[in-house]
């Protein structure tokens, strides 16, 4: 059942190396989770979420980082990818010159041939769910679009490469609530007992259409708490002055 394991780990910025930013970390994630890092702006929550994906940004000093039971240190951005592991970004980038189609054919094509037919079904299906508008799918990737409507394409790619581990980092900043609940909707769809979910948010506005989650408290590079929806909520309360 465990799909990520992160032991002691310790990273820094590579631009900077005296700035230590995550100090020790662990964090176990079992097929079938969702779990929410929550805490105050930085204290390393885009950081991990980085760092399990190999960003040149930071160095990993100390520690070890494991996928299915494998150490994946050594292994660059692409080769964990491939294993199963998608991240969507706080800020997604506009890429000229490739459609939101091909991007996410592209990509499904790495790990085998797709049936165009079957993958355009799929495709015009996933969008209809997703209030995404038709005809979205022949635009360049992300150009153009709102801030709402690159949140969402980042879902649609998630159903559509349908990743063993998705990093949703700050999915739902900048969202409005329908937006909110639409992203929450496609969360929803794709977890399933095979695959697992590592969300990073300031809010709870987008944990109330979400069930079953755990809540870790992340501050100054340590996850310091860790709880049910329950604590969430007494984070919205009450902020996190106590840990302070």
């Amino acid at each position: 059942m465990e799909l990520l394991k992160i032991e002691n780990l310790h990273t820094i910025a590579s631009d900077d190396e005296s700035m230590n930013i995550l100090k020790g970390l662990n964090l176990t994630i079992n097929k079938g989770e969702i779990h929410v890092i929550m805490g105050p702006n930085g204290a390393g929550k885009s950081t991990l979420a980085n760092t399990i994906l190999n960003s040149p940004k930071y160095i990993v000093k100390e520690g070890n980082i494991y996928f299915e039971g494998n150490n994946i240190n050594d292994l660059k951005t692409n080769e964990r990818a491939s294993l199963g592991i998608f991240m969507s970004f706080q800020s997604p980038v506009e890429i000229p010159g490739i459609s939101v189609s091909n991007f996410i054919k592209s990509s499904l094509n790495n790990k085998e041939k797709v049936n165009l037919y079957e993958y355009i079904k799929e495709l015009e299906s996933t969008m209809k769910e997703l209030d995404i508008e038709e005809g979205k799918e022949h635009r360049d990737l992300n150009v153009g679009f709102s801030g709402g409507e690159k949140k969402k394409n980042e879902i649609l790619q998630m159903l559509m490469m349908k990743p063993k581990l998705a990093i949703l980092d700050e999915i739902d900043s900048g969202l409005d609530i329908d937006a909110i609940k639409t992203v929450s909707k496609g969360i929803n769809m794709f977890k399933n007992d095979d695959n697992a979910i590592l969300m990073i948010t300031h809010s709870t506005k987008i944990l109330e259409n979400l069930d079953n989650y755990i809540v870790h408290v992340l501050i100054d590079g340590k996850i310091v708490d860790t709880g049910d929806k329950s604590l969430a909520i007494e984070i919205d309360k009450n902020g996190y002055n106590k840990y302070l």
